[in-house]
């Protein structure tokens, strides 16, 4: 169940090339989530592992995930 809420969040995420050729990706449904790395590979790959400290600590505070959906 949490690998589908964060495969689902993943699909919703936006990427951008930024000037100096690096790209940061963020998910808009979950806010905060955010990153930047060299190739847009290593970005999804940060932006997942950011998603997972980001359910974590809504957890750990009694927050609420949003609601993905398709």
């Amino acid at each position: 169940m949490l690998l589908e809420y964060i495969n689902m969040a993943m699909s919703k995420a936006i990427y951008e090339k930024l000037e100096d050729g690096t790209y940061s990706g963020v998910i808009p449904e979950c806010p905060g989530t955010i990153a930047f790395a060299k190739t847009l590979f290593e970005c999804q790959e940060e932006l997942r592992s950011v998603l997972e400290g980001w359910i974590i600590v809504k957890n750990r505070y009694g927050d609420k995930l949003p609601i993905i959906s398709k």
